[in-house]
């Protein structure tokens, strides 16, 4: 009796070291695993009993829906039992009673659950990169909020009479502010659906360092401009917010998607240059493909850096336009005369 116990315990170790690891994955709908069951023992059952090794809780599932085994020549054999509802793998329908052996990967499904299958001899994916903003500077967020505020009111400021009311400056600074918690909120919505997180105060700050760039940069670049007397730096002006605007999103996108930044980031910049594109296309007739037609007010004295000049320079400058100007009169007053002959 002690031999064939003897005999009887090396087969039944030699069984269990061969039996691999696994576990069984209950899948999403957007194909991420919502619950892990590890597999104790095989053959593995599936269905909605409580005699089942993997519980599942589907009204479309069998009592004893399936059953897992071991191959012999290696992976895994998909058995499906008594049922009415069947199952799927790599696409093909397995009804009841037939045997199928799983893919690379393991997936399959029973009824209308996807499910799948992971065993210690699968190779292991690589670890994905996990993009997270570690900054914790949460006092940044009021900051940049105060100081958006603070150039919408100077902007509305300038634009109102001295005695204008508070409540007219009202939809200047709440407007923008409602925007941004939104497109804050709305990302984060994104990153809830796609990495099961809610960083709303991170898209917030990524929002609010664009949109105060932006700002800077409006009051910034004018004056500059007209203190060195470098109009064409105004060009920057019109493709700051195109830029920034890309630039934005490009962030946002790497917090939801890390995993396509490559393409998000060429369909970003493939949009943007269409949209210069579209721009320099409705401007062909003006003097400038960029920047703007006329300033409607400039700085103050008091910002002039570079050198005055003789107004005899001005009129130095305009001599060239001389010709063009009378070619133009005349051509007029021929138009003018011809009018006139045939009334």
């Amino acid at each position: 009796m002690d031999e064939q116990q003897s005999q009887v315990m090396p087969d039944v170790a030699a069984t269990v070291i061969a039996a691999p690891a696994a576990v069984v994955e209950l899948l999403g709908r957007d194909g991420r695993a919502v619950h892990v069951q590890r597999v104790t023992q095989w053959p593995v059952r599936i269905g909605r009993s409580p005699a089942c090794d993997i519980v599942l809780d589907d009204g479309h599932v069998a009592a004893e829906h399936a059953e897992l085994h071991l191959a012999p020549e290696g992976g895994v054999r998909l058995k499906l039992r008594d049922s009415r509802n069947g199952g799927f793998v790599a696409g093909q329908r397995v009804a009841s009673g037939d045997e199928v052996l799983l893919p690379p990967g393991g997936a399959f499904q029973l009824a209308g659950v996807s499910l799948r299958l992971r065993t210690s001899a699968d190779v292991l994916a690589p670890e994905h990169l996990l993009v997270v903003d570690r900054t914790r500077h949460w006092a940044l967020v009021p900051v940049l909020l105060l100081v958006m505020l603070f150039f919408q009111w100077v902007d509305r400021w300038s634009a109102v009479d001295p005695d204008a009311r508070w409540v007219d400056y009202a939809s200047p600074l709440l407007a923008p502010l409602a925007f941004t918690l939104a497109w804050a909120g709305l990302w984060s919505l994104a990153s809830q659906l796609f990495q099961h997180r809610f960083p709303f105060t991170t898209h917030l700050r990524r929002a609010l360092v664009v949109l105060v760039t932006l700002q800077v940069l409006e009051w910034l670049l004018p004056a500059v401009a007209y203190a060195f007397s470098w109009p064409r730096l105004l060009a920057l002006e019109s493709l700051t917010t195109p830029v920034g605007a890309a630039v934005l999103i490009a962030w946002h996108a790497r917090l939801v998607w890390p995993g396509a930044q490559r393409t998000l980031n060429s369909g970003i910049a493939a949009l943007l240059l269409l949209g210069l594109g579209l721009q320099v296309g409705g401007r062909m007739e003006q003097q400038h493909v960029f920047g703007p037609p006329y300033l409607a007010s400039l700085p103050p004295p008091a910002l002039r850096i570079a050198p005055t000049r003789p107004p005899e320079d001005l009129i130095e400058s305009l001599k060239p336009l001389k010709a063009e100007l009378a070619k133009q009169a005349r051509k007029d007053n021929e138009g003018a005369g011809d009018d006139g002959g045939e009334d």
